[in-house]
């Protein structure tokens, strides 16, 4: 409910010129310009109408949604503007005003410029220079309205400068553009028709660049910077003169200008001249909105109406082109905006004709046919958006002949490249411009005459339910389109083609485009507002010119509490939804020119001592991605990426490895030349351009962060090995502090499902290919070569329409999904086509052996690459592995490499096996050894030396890398590895081929690695891999099989502890912290049972080898026969194509949303992340795995959320519930029914007292807990957040006044607690989680049994970012 104000109260609050500024008042204010100088103004200047007491009007789109709003929101605004109204009139006829009157001369200051004999251009603005100077001195606000091209932007500040200058007056212009292209491009083309030094008397100021110097008296800016000038001074007085040009785009920008404008014009800034223009303008709204007080009534500002063109345009639609369409074009459907291929045909049609078109007028003209070739006029074609754009370039790209020139204007091109559209073409050639709405003001390139609308623009909304923002494809207004229109006819008669039918423009084309107030997102615009400290939010918001709705302003305010920009108090009853106090955090993103979760992301890591990587994150995500993602080499651009990451599996986290390689080479001196930088891009899939404008804008962010005494330390010494490990995960979890809530987990897979669909093949090296054609494996060397690109192919299994391709596994590397298969399930995802040219299954059976090969049709066949074999196979599943499995389930091993920790190769050293090697051995060195036929690659299996006890050696090697003249062997009968001279390695018999490999591959069954070990290494911690190291070398270890899945054998491991006491290295490890218990796979445990029932059998029938049947002889002959005739070419030439389907595989997993509006919802991962492709390493692990979003956006429909810029957590137990309880704004812990236990917990804004209602339910989030959380574990999470809240406070013990050494204590002190609270020496006891009886409900605790936190001592000022979480006191 709004509380009666007094009239000196609502003074106090309006004038806030003697409470936020100290202003010098000088003398009585002029006389308001509606008197004298109001009428003598001559005929041309009309006031625009009576005073409006009603709200500005709206456009049309936009009044459905105000007719929707309750009857709250209207009596809201409605109160409000009385109230402005009634302070206005108190101080109608003040006796003293503020606001400081600009001295008539600053000798001091100004520039003298002689007089020149400069000529104006003739532009119909030129005509009304005296009158538009006269209104501009004698008034307050003058609104412009003139045609494009009728000079507005280049010449009425010029005339006001010239003024000024002729006068010796003190003067200092400003004026704003929409774009950066937009104010650049002006400024410079004024300092060269003047002949000015640009950055003299003329200069820009456009986001990081600043052209300008103290002698500037006429500044071009985009709309941000001056809002961003006015809200830090909290007054106009810096400038004498403000241009807001195009003020029709009612961007949430430009409306909030606008109202911060004409606050201050009535309060502390009266003296100060705006001028408002526009070709599009509604002058009535306008002028009514810049209404003042004259005479107890309110007189609009008045309007300078421009009339004249340069040239005339001539509008054309659909109709006027049925000589190319023919009539033969669909309906356009208002719901349904769409471009379709005819229509780029019809404007790709038009651009071919345009020569008939210039050679007709050129004729009429009397000009020569040689004349006419060097003036082709350009074409400016508005496009939607870029995959539109592309699109069309491509059409026009392949017409060869046609001499064109095209160009694309979008705002991800650098300036540089935006600045090729004002360069004239070719001799010959004709410019084409293919623009989004970037060129529909501002901009004017001079030569453009042909203008092709598809009068489609991509409009910026917010998803009612979520908040998130998506780009919608939709009509754009006719104002718009006027808009576009008078880009041509700049120098001679124009014509604008709209590729629409004439009767829809009229009837569904609106007339004016929704101000983005009323459908985006406020949050940028009330941090301004607070900072400006003119009241609550919704009390300025409701004096806008489209007041955004009551319900906006309290989603965003409560939106900002969620964030940490404003306080959330904690107490139910003090909640205010319209305001909030304004955090120190708050204060910070105010100034920053991120979006605020990037902004907390760069104070969070401020707090943790990441601040360096964070700004780096915050500057990239700011601005276009500098990873260059070539169409053509989407894969390699997404290898490369990965690369970057490194294991971390973050799209943030390659940015920052990514720009720091890049920064490094730089301050090495290796990319001194241009041509070096471009070529480091170019092998790293880098854009320089946009990584250059990261660095400015990192550079930017640094010094504003440093007025607040937020500084990037120097790097120092660190000994501590782990360092590098545990910075990332810290800066992992600022991420997810800075993203909150922005959380997303991974179902599970149906393991059994799983290992059918795979027929037990190993999920980690294999991916799934179907629709493979009768007698597939003919095709072989075509499959091998379509995925030659994902990885080395070991082999392919055929089995009936389904194939399997298993990719080479280095076996000195970690048990971990091959990169190969990620690439492979990318070109599932990037619909690479996977087309074989194949002969149809009757040619065959016609042609080759009388039809006896049919039999094959369905035959399992086994290609080994490594072996250079084709054939049948009959494996019996439950048996696959029982080859090699073991002939005891106790071995005697020699462990001869550790991979990592629990995973090792070895051989047996009982004497059999003992035996088996020296007899392989000297087989081999009695041979008469030749050199390889061709030269070593990876995987190839070969005869390499070995040195031991000083006498060499050859055994059986496999070459794992080649690099220059030597290569790394893996010896496969023993397991260790080693460096060997090229020239050394000597080809294998193929008889020495077919025997078994003797060395061993051992996992440690039921173990993982801890929190601990997680957070300290890149699997396991490096103390870790030191310690297991230790326990295995030196002596020889008692294995116990527990099974053996995909050739590898999972163990029990005992070493000898003395006196015949055998200890288990897995419990050392968990007793020591190292690791924790895990369940096993559902394949081991499947191999588990089978063993233990083969074992026992052979206790009383003898053990049976397992061996699968051997294929029949003249299945072999027949495939052998087969295979001959293909290769040989009998079959001919294929005339047929299969198109296989996938690849697949059965563990990639989907993610969903954590909130509660989100969770059921379909969640895609933005194809260029990392994260794009997800497949589970460990399938039997319960816990889930954590998903952190940069951002987030919905589909047209809002079924469907995009993510974009990922981060996978690593696989951490309880992770996702204790960074949720971590950085949400409040909680409400559950309890089992017997009270003695926490079993989860809701996460969120907390509930309203009086409604019972959740605040913000869309982002509650309800989490189960998977492990044991206590009272201590809440208590070290409070003890966290009040670290953090020491770092991120203000007042008199605030960040500003803590010196170096103890901001750096503090850091170390947060560091260390978090750390703490994962890399727990006992690990979190597992639970099997237990969901509330109702979830996302408040207040389901009985209050007796909340403990209320001691609250933190405010300093000063200050108010804590975040609050201390209520224990509830659990039972005995």
């Amino acid at each position: 409910m709004l509380r009666k104000l007094t009239v000196d109260q609502i003074n106090d609050w309006f004038t806030i010129g003697k409470t936020v500024t100290d202003v010098e008042l000088l003398g009585a204010p002029p006389a308001f310009p509606a008197e004298a100088p109001r009428r003598d103004a001559g005929p041309s200047p009309v006031p625009a109408g009576p005073a409006a007491s009603q709200p500005p009007h709206l456009p049309a789109s936009a009044v459905s949604r105000a007719r929707g709003q309750p009857c709250s929101e209207e009596e809201y605004i409605n109160q409000y503007r009385q109230l402005e109204a009634q302070e206005l009139h108190v101080r109608a006829h003040p006796a003293t005003g503020p606001g400081r009157r600009p001295p008539l001369s600053k000798a001091s200051s100004v520039t003298c410029v002689p007089e020149t004999t400069y000529k104006y251009p003739d532009l119909p603005i030129n005509r009304y220079k005296e009158e538009a100077i006269s209104l501009i001195e004698s008034n307050s606000v003058v609104i412009v309205h003139g045609a494009t091209g009728s000079g507005k932007s280049t010449q009425l500040p010029q005339h006001v400068l010239d003024h000024c200058l002729q006068r010796s007056t003190y003067c200092n212009i400003a004026v704003t553009q929409p774009r950066k292209i937009g104010a650049s491009s002006i400024a410079r083309w004024i300092s060269k028709e003047r002949s000015w030094t640009l950055g003299g008397l003329v200069g820009y100021q456009v986001g990081l660049e600043k052209v300008a110097t103290e002698d500037t008296k006429l500044l071009y800016m985009t709309t941000g910077v001056l809002l961003q000038k006015v809200v830090s001074a909290k007054s106009l007085v810096e400038f004498t003169h403000i241009f807001i040009d195009e003020v029709h785009e009612r961007t949430e920008e430009m409306d909030f200008l606008l109202l911060v404008v004409r606050k201050l014009l009535r309060t502390n800034s009266r003296f100060v001249k705006v001028v408002l223009m526009s070709a599009t303008i509604n002058c009535q709204e306008f002028a009514d909105y810049f209404a003042v007080p004259v005479q107890n009534k309110m007189n609009p500002a008045y309007v300078l109406e421009v009339e004249g063109k340069p040239h005339s345009i001539e509008e054309l639609y659909l109709d006027d082109l049925e000589y190319i369409h023919h009539g033969g074009l669909p309906a356009h459907l208002l719901e349904e905006p769409v471009i379709t291929r005819d229509i780029y045909e019809v404007a790709v049609s038009l651009i071919q004709m345009f020569d008939d078109l210039d050679m007709k007028e050129n004729r009429t003209k009397s000009c020569s046919g040689a004349q006419f070739v060097s003036e082709r006029s350009s074409v400016l074609v508005f496009l939607p958006g870029l995959s539109e754009i592309n699109c069309m370039h491509e059409l026009l790209t392949s017409m060869v002949h046609k001499r064109l020139q095209v160009y694309p204007l979008h705002s991800s091109v650098t300036l540089e490249e935006q600045n090729n559209v004002f360069l004239s073409p070719v001799p010959g050639y004709r410019k084409v411009i293919l623009s989004t709405n970037i060129a529909e003001s501002s901009i004017t390139v001079p030569d453009v005459k042909y203008v092709i609308d598809f009068c489609l623009t991509r409009t910026l909304v917010c998803d009612e339910d979520t908040n998130y923002h998506s780009l919608r494809l939709s009509w754009a207004s006719k104002t718009s389109c006027d808009q576009r229109k008078g880009r041509a006819g700049r120098v001679s008669k124009g014509y604008c083609y709209r590729l629409v039918h004439k009767d829809f423009w009229a009837s569904s084309i609106p007339a004016h485009a929704v101000p983005e107030m009323l459908r985006c997102p406020l949050g940028s615009t009330i941090l301004k507002v607070k900072l400006l400290d003119m009241g609550e939010p919704r009390a300025l918001l409701a004096t806008a010119l489209s007041p955004p709705s009551l319900g906006d302003i309290e989603r965003t305010v409560l939106l900002l509490k969620e964030v940490g920009a404003l306080a959330v108090s904690g107490h139910r009853d003090a909640e205010s939804p319209h305001d909030g106090e304004l955090t120190f955090l708050g204060r910070v993103l105010a100034q920053l020119p991120v979006n605020q979760q990037l902004g907390k992301l760069i104070v969070l890591g401020h707090v943790f001592g990441c601040l360096d990587e964070c700004l780096i994150i915050a500057a990239a995500l700011s601005l276009k991605n500098f990873f260059a993602v070539p169409f053509r080499q989407h894969l390699d651009g997404y290898r490369n990426k990965v690369s970057f990451s490194g294991n971390s599996k973050s799209d943030c986290i390659a940015l920052v490895e990514a720009f720091k390689a890049w920064q490094a080479r730089r301050q090495r001196g290796e990319l001194r030349h241009p041509k070096d930088e471009l070529d480091w891009g170019r092998v790293n899939y880098i854009q320089i351009k946009r990584i250059r404008e990261v660095a400015e804008l990192y550079e930017e962010l640094k010094n504003r962060m440093a007025q607040f005494n937020v500084h990037v330390g120097a790097r120092r010494p660190v000994l501590d090995q782990e360092h590098t490990h545990k910075q990332r995960f810290i800066l992992q979890v600022v991420l997810a502090g800075a993203f909150y809530p922005n959380y997303f987990t991974f179902g599970q897979p149906d393991e059994e499902m799983a290992v059918r669909e795979l027929a037990g093949r190993d999920p980690k090296t294999t991916i799934v290919l179907k629709h493979i054609p009768a007698y597939g494996f003919l095709y072989y060397k075509q499959l091998q070569s379509l995925f030659r690109q994902c990885g080395q192919v070991k082999s392919i299994v055929f089995d009936g329409a389904k194939a399997f391709v298993e990719f080479s596994r280095n076996p000195t590397e970690r048990f971990t999904t091959l990169p190969a298969v990620y690439m492979a399930m990318k070109m599932s995802q990037l619909k690479v086509p996977l087309e074989l040219s194949i002969h149809a299954a009757e040619e065959i059976e016609g042609k080759v052996q009388g039809g006896a090969v049919s039999k094959l049709r369905n035959t399992r066949v086994n290609v080994d690459f490594q072996k250079q074999t084709v054939d049948p196979v009959q494996v019996s599943f439950t048996t696959a592995d029982r080859s090699r499995a073991a002939t005891d389930l106790l071995l005697r091993v020699d462990v001869t490499e550790v991979v990592e920790v629990g995973h090792f190769w070895g051989y047996r050293i009982d004497e059999k096996s003992v035996e088996v090697l020296k007899k392989l051995s000297a087989e081999i060195n009695r041979l008469q050894l030749a050199p390889l036929p061709a030269h070593p690659h990876p995987d190839l299996v070969c005869l390499a030396p070995f040195a031991d006890l000083d006498k060499e050696s050859y055994f059986r090697a496999q070459i794992l890398y080649v690099s220059g003249n030597s290569a790394e062997v893996f010896f496969v009968d023993y397991g260790n590895r080693s460096q060997v001279a090229l020239h050394l390695l000597m080809e294998m018999p193929s008889h020495l081929l077919q025997l078994p490999f003797q060395a061993l591959e051992f996992k440690i069954c039921k173990m993982r690695p801890s929190a601990k070990s997680l957070v300290c290494g890149e699997h396991w911690s490096g103390r870790a891999s030191q310690r297991f190291t230790a326990l295995v070398s030196g002596c020889a270890l008692l294995v116990k099989v527990f099974s053996v899945v995909h050739s590898v054998l999972h163990v029990d491991v005992y070493r000898s502890s003395g006196a015949q006491d055998m200890v288990s290295i897995r419990d050392v490890l968990i007793r020591e912290g190292y690791a924790e218990l895990t369940e096993e796979s559902y394949e081991s445990r499947q191999s588990h049972e089978a063993l233990k029932a083969l074992f026992s059998e052979s206790a009383e029938m003898g053990l049976d080898d397992g061996s699968p049947p051997s294929p029949a002889k003249d299945e072999k002959q027949l495939l052998r026969l087969l295979l001959e005739s293909f290769s040989s070419h009998k079959l001919g030439t294929p005339t047929c194509k299969a198109v296989l389907h996938g690849p697949f595989n059965p563990y990639e997993l989907k993610c969903h949303s954590l909130t509660r509006i989100s969770k059921f919802r379909c969640v895609w991962i933005e194809k260029e992340s990392i994260n794009s492709v997800v497949i589970s390493d460990a399938p039997a692990d319960p816990q889930q795995r954590m998903l952190i979003a940069a951002s987030l956006s919905v589909n047209s429909t809002g079924s469907t959320m995009l993510l974009r810029e990922t981060s996978l957590m690593p696989p951490i137990p309880g992770l996702p519930a204790i960074l949720s309880m971590l950085f949400t704004p409040l909680m409400e812990l559950r309890v089992d029914r017997a009270g003695k236990r926490y079993t989860g917990v809701l996460c969120g804004l907390g509930w309203n007292a009086g409604t019972g209602t959740a605040v913000l339910p869309e982002h509650d989030m309800e989490l189960a807990f998977d492990v044991r959380i206590d009272v201590e574990d809440i208590m070290e999470i409070n003890i966290l957040r009040a670290a953090i809240n020491k770092l991120v406070c203000d007042g008199p013990n605030g960040l500003r006044h803590l010196g170096p050494e103890r901001i750096a204590q503090l850091q170390e002190d947060a560091r260390q607690k978090l750390l703490s609270l994962f890399c727990q020496l006992k690990p979190r006891e597992r639970v099997i989680p237990t969901w509330h009886e109702k979830p996302y409900e408040w207040n389901q605790v009985d209050p007796q049994l909340v403990m209320e936190q001691v609250r933190e001592e405010r300093r000063g000022k200050s108010t804590p970012l975040l609050q201390l979480h209520k224990l509830i006191v659990l039972g005995p």
